[in-house]
């Protein structure tokens, strides 16, 4: 009897083992799948929660190259599917109103919520080509084209929808009382976002300047996660009858003052609208009301001369920022304002600033604790 039992117990054993090590493998093969899945959506595709910033951690997102997914083919979609996903372009739809006209939410078949841009204008071969060229950009923090629409003596755009709209809703003090407060390293997350969504662009193997790069189309996602709206948009408005200075791309407080002179955008001048827009998220004010229209040409000098109090420096920051912080961002809008276009910082430089800034920024307030600011006094801003 002692043989089959030495047997049967062998085998049991072995049967285990075998049962030990399959278990091993499937749990290496799911860690792996999952460590692929959270690479594809770090710097393509959706936002994705896991990739938020952890405000009580230290820690810097690297800036390395962020390639495109797969090439997809910008959706053709019929009149009728736009009037049903909007209510027939009901007024209770719009959400806003641009240089190609009125926005409308919509309600895809399918359950997409989807951003609808929608202006009177003939069906154009050109308009078509382009657009399937623009949905090809894929980012996480460029605003997707999807698909569009000419029928009916109607041009659409149709991009995907952003339920938190514009950072102006939640930086400019309304008086509305806005329930958001955008601390310093909350505004220094858009701020990243928005210079990767540009470095992206100015990237590509056709390198694709904005050319209308502003607050307003600095979208922020359910994440608070920045996407850049409106890439390419000028190349959509070209050729059309009504692409004029009318639709917002004459001379602006965001606009480089030497593409007057020159009559040519660059991505300096894209750098240049990025340095207003940080002057807006040190501020939380618009530009155009921090001067008079003359002295705009010369914003970089405007910023040395009246950075020299805190009172330029928005109240609602409270105690949420450190002084170092807060100089090194006043002087990296101050290289992106730089009257020479030469002297401007490229964007991945600029990306990888902001990216330093907010690492400090986050080992200082984890080390001493939120809302313990180390004051410094404004006229110390620019000084070495």
């Amino acid at each position: 009897m002692s043989l089959p039992i030495a047997l049967v117990i062998g085998i049991a054993a072995g049967g285990a083992t075998l049962l030990a090590a399959a278990a091993v493998l499937l749990a290496l093969w799911c860690a792996a799948r999952r460590r692929a899945r959270r690479n594809r959506n770090s710097d393509t595709g959706s936002s994705d929660p896991s990739t938020l910033v952890e405000w009580g951690k230290a820690g810097r997102s690297s800036l390395v190259p962020e390639p495109e997914t797969e090439q997809l083919v910008a959706r053709q979609f019929s009149l009728e599917e736009l009037v049903q996903a909007t209510k027939n372009f009901s007024d209770a739809n719009i959400v806003g109103a641009g240089s190609f006209g009125l926005v409308y939410m919509g309600l895809l078949l399918d359950g997409t919520v989807v951003a609808i841009k929608r202006r009177v204008g003939a069906a154009r071969q050109e308009f078509a080509d382009e657009v399937r060229l623009l949905s090809e950009i894929r980012h996480r923090n460029i605003v997707t084209l999807i698909g569009y629409c000419q029928e009916g003596g109607l041009q659409m755009l149709v991009y995907e929808y952003l339920p938190n709209g514009s950072v102006c809703g939640h930086l400019y003090d309304s008086g509305k009382g806005s329930t958001t407060r955008l601390e310093f390293k909350q505004r220094l997350s858009i701020a990243i976002g928005a210079a990767k969504g540009l470095n992206h662009l100015h990237s590509r193997d056709a390198p694709l300047i904005h050319k209308n790069f502003k607050t307003n189309n600095v979208l922020v996602d359910e994440n608070f996660i920045a996407k850049v709206a409106d890439a390419g948009l000028v190349r959509l408005l070209r050729g059309s009858d009504d692409a004029g200075p009318s639709h917002g791309f004459s001379s602006s407080v965001y606009q480089d003052p030497e593409v007057q002179s020159v009559a040519q955008f660059s991505e300096s001048s894209d750098v240049y609208s990025f340095g207003v827009f940080l002057l807006e998220l040190i501020t939380g004010r618009e530009a155009a009301s921090l001067m008079p229209p003359e002295s705009r040409e010369y914003l970089a000098h405007w910023m040395e001369a009246h950075f020299s109090s805190n009172e330029l420096i928005d109240p609602r920051l409270g105690g949420s920022f450190t002084s170092e912080g807060m100089k090194e961002l006043v002087g990296l809008a101050f290289q992106c304002l730089n009257p020479s276009s030469r002297r401007r910082p490229r964007m991945r430089l600029v990306a990888t600033e902001l990216d330093r800034i907010l690492e400090t920024e986050m080992s200082m307030t984890t080390f001493m604790g939120d809302g313990t600011a180390i004051v410094t006094l404004g006229s110390q801003l620019f000084t070495s």
